[in-house]
């Protein structure tokens, strides 16, 4: 089956999505984070639509071709967790299984958390729990041997800092040129960034992403999106400009307030979580930073991937062997289809 195009609007906001499988499939929602698409997703939705199951990857708000806004308390991520509520309920009826990656775990985690009753099981890559509820919550994982308090005071999470202190400038500098941005940030990991501050930890310091001179032009990585995929992702980063997508950095006290009301929650849901060992921005495959999420998910599995941190892209294979594993052995999620 191949990929498909469709929208959901209704009275507050439109969704557009991609999806593959038929519409009967059991389903499997898969949320991008930033600045990414839906076509994020492309080789999940592609496996799992051809298994049987109905796999729907929406473009998230001020992406794509969803609606975007003018207000930077329109990303906080209450918003966009109401959008999904109600994408799911356009789309189908029962839970379904959430899958979420960069921005869009925060936003599958809150699902499950304020809204379990459309969750048959959940699974992340990259960042565990906690960013919902704020950078500020996460600030003691820092791993101070590699970023000392006294040059990195926010270790790895300066660059979300940079957003809030200097939003024009921030916003400015990566929609200057798309496609640079683009071919600048998606790359595949590098082991030998182990132990070594991540470039995002020198955001403040250098007063910017890129500094004086600028976004650097760089081959595309092949091993992570083509060129035609590039230019997908600049084209629609360019038409509706990095206000939105850089707006997500800049609702962390909304966050926190939207997070507090089920901060004592735990998710007994079914979890996967999947560590990039060669990310080192949202580095859980060693530290701490994992461990918030192990204490409130009691039926937590966890997979340690070679990966930098675009691991659908990067890591297709690895991504979908150990979902599909998830979903047969630990959820006993499969469509029917399948058996026959």
């Amino acid at each position: 089956m191949e990929i498909e195009h469709g929208s959901v609007a209704t009275a507050r906001h439109k969704s557009a999505y991609l999806a593959c499988g038929p519409e009967d499939g059991p389903r499997i929602f898969f949320v991008h984070g930033w600045p990414e698409l839906s076509l994020s997703w492309r080789h999940q939705l592609l496996t799992l639509g051809n298994l049987g199951f109905r796999a729907i990857a929406p473009d998230m708000r001020g992406y794509g071709n969803s609606s975007n806004y003018s207000k930077h308390e329109d990303f906080a991520v209450s918003e966009a967790v109401q959008d999904m509520v109600e994408l799911h309920a356009a789309l189908g009826e029962g839970p379904a299984v959430w899958v979420g990656h960069d921005w869009g775990a925060p936003v599958v985690w809150s699902v499950a958390l304020h809204h379990p009753e459309i969750v048959h099981a959940l699974a992340n890559l990259c960042v565990p729990l906690g960013l919902e509820a704020g950078v500020d919550s996460i600030m003691a994982h820092v791993d101070r041997s590699i970023y000392p308090a006294d040059t990195f005071p926010k270790g790895q999470w300066e660059y979300q800092f940079f957003y809030n202190e200097n939003f024009a400038a921030a916003q400015a500098e990566m929609e200057a040129e798309p496609l640079k941005t683009v071919k600048l940030l998606f790359r595949k990991g590098d082991p030998a960034g182990a132990g070594q501050p991540a470039s995002t930890a020198y955001t403040r310091i250098n007063g910017g992403w890129f500094g004086p001179d600028g976004i650097p032009d760089m081959e595309i990585d092949l091993d992570v999106i083509s060129p035609n995929e590039a230019d997908v992702f600049a084209e629609a980063l360019a038409r509706n400009s990095f206000f939105g997508p850089s707006s997500w950095y800049v609702n962390h006290e909304n966050n926190a307030a939207f997070s507090a009301k089920v901060n004592s929650v735990a998710i007994t849901k079914p979890v996967l979580f999947f560590h990039g060992e060669y990310d080192y921005v949202c580095q859980t495959a060693t530290g701490t930073l994992a461990d918030p999420m192990r204490a409130r998910c009691s039926d937590l599995t966890e997979i340690y991937v070679k990966s930098g941190h675009w691991m659908a892209q990067e890591r297709p294979i690895e991504v979908n062997a150990g979902l599909t594993h998830w979903l047969i052995s630990n959820v006993g999620y499969w469509p029917e289809a399948a058996h026959s």
